[in-house]
């Protein structure tokens, strides 16, 4: 077992069937292709885009021995295992540690607003202490706008100071570059072990330059291909015209709601609809979104 290995991950969409529940061998099947044609070095699955706050815990429970049977890497794969409640945290993360996959991306308990840093801090420390194990792999999950809980470059530096490399990581959903820079530098970024992970790929060599890990994204379901390509052009004008590519992609995926149109895409590359199912209270793109999303698409090709 292993830390997470850098590069490009899809914040990977998630199937249900049509009781409500997670359509695990498909989410496998699916992540299988991202990690080979979809061009992505890791998945990042049950985080925002795959709706994982709305995937139920027996689902959740179930999700890393399934990949494991089926022979997933285990450094290519970190799952979203936060909660409100610090108990299902820990049950979470330790499912994931026992089927083999140490990394894990926790968001901060986010029902209650306003919180400090000493009850957030408590929190990432009952789950540390409650795994007890030195080689689990904890990548703190930076979304404010929708978790309405900040995690500050003060609270990142306590908590790696206390724990060492268990603390491994942040994935930084604010949008925010200069929030990026500011975890980079308090933490010396990948010089020092320490793996920040922007979600836009449209910074994904801003971001590399100043030392963070790749990108952990959900427009990156689909486009993961056009970053890869970017990050192995050479600097000049290939590098600028294939980070053109990627930012021209990004706009179009930040034009629609992000994860039903992750899941339309699915849906057209596979030929199955049931990839639009959509776990409330979200829905589906609708008509005329869809059909504008396809547009899109089909310029950007």
């Amino acid at each position: 077992m292993s830390k997470a290995r850098r590069g490009v991950y899809a914040a990977a969409v998630s199937p249900f069937n049509a009781d409500g529940s997670l359509a695990i061998p498909k989410l496998i099947a699916y992540c299988e292709h991202l990690l080979s044609d979809g061009g992505c070095d890791g998945v990042a699955p049950t985080g925002t885009t795959g709706e994982g706050t709305s995937v139920s815990m027996q689902d959740r429970l179930a999700l890393p021995e399934a990949f494991a049977k089926a022979g997933i890497e285990r450094d290519r794969v970190i799952f979203g295992t936060g909660a409100p409640a610090t108990g299902d945290c820990i049950a979470l993360t330790k499912a994931a540690y026992d089927a083999g996959y140490i990394n894990v991306l926790v968001l901060p308990p986010y029902y209650y607003k306003g919180v400090s840093d000493d009850g957030l801090y408590s929190y990432y420390a009952q789950l540390v202490d409650a795994i007890g194990k030195d080689d689990l792999r904890i990548y703190m999950y930076h979304f404010p706008q929708m978790s309405q809980v900040p995690l500050s470059p003060e609270l990142v530096v306590r908590l790696r100071k206390s724990f060492g490399p268990i603390i491994a990581g942040l994935k930084d959903s604010s949008g925010d570059f200069e929030q990026s820079r500011a975890i980079v530098e308090a933490t010396g970024g990948v010089a020092e072990d320490f793996d920040v992970y922007p979600s836009s790929e449209a910074m994904i060599w801003d971001g590399l330059s100043i030392g963070t890990a790749g990108t952990i994204s959900g427009s990156t379901n689909i486009f993961a291909n056009k970053v890869q390509t970017a990050i192995k052009a050479a600097e000049g004008t290939d590098r600028d015209a294939a980070m053109e590519a990627v930012k021209n992609a990004r706009a179009v995926a930040s034009k629609y709601p992000l994860m039903p149109a992750m899941k339309q895409a699915e849906a057209w590359r596979t030929g199955d609809d049931e990839w639009t199912r959509m776990a409330p209270p979200l829905v589906p793109l609708a008509p005329a979104q869809s059909e504008a999303f396809r547009a899109d698409l089909n310029a950007l090709d």
